[in-house]
């Protein structure tokens, strides 16, 4: 009897580990990071299902974590996409919707990517040092 409840107490124990473990990593939303960038000791940190973003409509998640890998409460936070003139091309300036998880640190992000390319992504947030900038290239498939 001892046997059998030490087996069972085991088999509910290790899916739950898992879990855990996965909730504390952020990949338990099945989300693939597309890039990310230190400013202090702030990871950003830009992810989406397939790992990639597209030109057209792109449902995204941007989160900020510290250097433990926990997250960092942030009230407020914005997202543009920047890419240059190039050409006869004019710039382009595609602004991000950023809405709140319940989560801290974690935003969905829905963009609506105009062409493939090389992009600039400029975040701009709260942070314990008041607003905080930080940029990372991206490219859109």
């Amino acid at each position: 009897m001892k046997i059998r409840t030490i087996v069972i107490s085991v088999a509910i124990a290790i899916p739950l580990f898992v879990l855990s473990a996965c909730e504390r990593s952020g990949s338990s939303s099945g989300e693939k990071i597309v890039k990310s960038t230190r400013s202090g000791d702030t990871t950003i940190a830009l992810s989406s299902a397939s790992g990639e973003i597209k030109s057209g409509e792109n449902d995204l998640t941007l989160s900020f974590t510290d250097a433990s890998g926990n997250p960092v409460d942030v009230p407020a936070a914005s997202l543009k996409f920047y890419m240059p003139a190039m050409g006869s091309m004019a710039e382009m300036n595609d602004v991000a919707t950023l809405t709140t998880t319940g989560a801290p640190g974690k935003f969905k992000v829905r963009v609506n990517i105009e062409v493939a390319g090389s992009w600039e992504a400029m975040i701009s947030f709260q942070g314990s040092r008041g607003t905080v900038q930080a940029t990372m290239s991206v490219t859109a498939k």
